[in-house]
């Protein structure tokens, strides 16, 4: 039985006995016309910012306009090994060894560079597996890759879906897909956690029916990577791509992040396109020296070009939250949260609203997703009017994400008091 209570008392005591609350302050809380500030639930889409990320860029700034070149080796941060400041954060951020996380590009940009090297298609072994619905720039970009190879996507795509009248994805369901097309799937992509109902898929679980059917494993860490503990080296994980500008809180458009393995990475026949960034850096400006690319035994190897700084700046103020807070702690919160908010919805009524997210917390992040029965447009506009800041996903499902680093448990009491006025 828990404590919870509908009563906006209780959530600000809770508030006030929270270990990580002092966390809020060290971010930029938006305002409403009339100065109060947001209940803000969309870090799912973009995370709020560090306030000492202006900082930051403004040292990057200030060494650019003093040093010139210069700032390459001698700048507070120096530019060269820039990258080379998440070795250790960025591997504990999604539980990695040193070598395997590099911060690089975007998203989907990494996702095709990653199926460059792990979708090797042949005849007989051909098909992608990719979950539906996935988020679309995934599908876009497999799709893309499944063209580009020659292959047809309504043959070479094979997608995981929940059965008839559920929101969620079977376990067994995926294993029993696998173990279906088991002769013929190269690959197996999927999100770690859905965009859409929330759910925080078995990875780990995954990994072993993937490998058991011969196929490669990559996953999209969007939704996951900041938002629930990971052990990515541990799982036996191939690849791994995420974005930083949602629970990563670094920016519309932030530098994204990739995993790879190092039983992987420490291949050097593994085909990949090749950059000057990628290649070992004890040989990197010799330049037209040694025109031929000698990878970096590491993750490193997929770089393409130097480091954008003013765009990885952000990140490193954010990772450094995180690491001194530590997933564990982030995960404790997070959990009682979302059931705090699923109580509080529970009690303004299942009949109006059905919460599509797994109820297991095991089987969800932050996220919670909400089906709203009637008028939901009118309902979302309650929200908005309300001073609440979350995502809505036609025709009918409300996307809520505490966040933990700065929600607080009255900002989800404010949330489903606002959603339940419009009666």
């Amino acid at each position: 039985m828990s404590d919870y209570r509908n009563d906006a008392a209780w959530a600000r005591a809770e508030d006030q006995d929270d270990p990580l609350a002092r966390y809020r302050d060290a971010f930029s809380i938006p305002r409403t016309d009339d100065g109060r500030e947001v209940h803000y639930f969309t870090g799912n889409s973009l995370g709020l910012m560090p306030k000492a990320t202006r900082a930051a860029v403004e040292r990057e700034l200030d060494d650019w306009a003093g040093l010139g070149v210069d700032g390459h080796f001698r700048a507070k941060h120096p530019w060269y090994p820039y990258h080379e400041a998440f070795l250790d954060t960025g591997a504990r951020l999604v539980g990695a060894e040193r070598g395997e996380v590099v911060m690089m590009n975007t998203l989907t940009v990494n996702l095709h560079l990653m199926m460059v090297s792990f979708y090797r298609p042949t005849r007989e072994r051909y098909k992608i597996v990719i979950e539906d619905p996935a988020f679309p720039s995934d599908t876009y970009a497999v799709r893309s890759q499944l063209e580009f190879h020659g292959i047809d996507p309504d043959d070479g795509l094979v997608t995981i879906q929940p059965r008839d009248g559920e929101h969620h994805f079977r376990v067994e369901d995926i294993e029993a897909l696998l173990h279906e097309h088991r002769d013929s799937i190269a690959l197996v992509m999927l999100g770690g956690v859905n965009f859409l109902n929330g759910q925080l898929l078995p990875l780990e679980r995954i990994v072993h029916a993937a490998k058991a059917c011969g196929a490669k494993i990559g996953y999209d860490l969007a939704h996951a990577a900041g938002n629930v503990p990971l052990r990515l080296h541990d799982w036996g994980v191939d690849f791994a791509v995420w974005c930083s500008y949602k629970y990563l809180n670094s920016g519309p458009g932030a530098v994204g992040g990739c995993f790879v393995h190092h039983d992987a990475a420490k291949d050097p026949s593994l085909k990949r396109f090749a950059g000057w960034w990628g290649n070992d850096p004890t040989t990197r400006f010799k330049m037209h020296l040694i025109p031929r690319f000698e990878p970096h035994g590491t993750a490193e190897a997929w770089q393409l070009s130097n480091p954008p700084i003013l765009a990885m700046a952000p990140i490193r103020t954010s990772l450094e939250i995180f690491d001194e807070v530590g997933m564990a702690r982030l995960r404790e919160k997070s959990l009682r949260l979302t059931g705090y908010l699923e109580f509080l919805l529970g009690e303004h009524g299942r009949d109006r609203f059905e919460v599509i997210t797994p109820a297991d917390p095991a089987e969800r992040g932050c996220q919670l997703s909400v089906l709203v029965h009637d008028r939901p447009r009118e309902r979302f506009q309650a929200l908005e009017r309300a001073g609440v800041v979350a995502d809505f996903r036609e025709p009918n499902v409300i996307r809520v994400a505490p966040v933990p680093l700065y929600n607080t448990f009255h900002d989800v009491w404010a949330f489903a008091d606002a959603i339940a006025r419009t009666d």
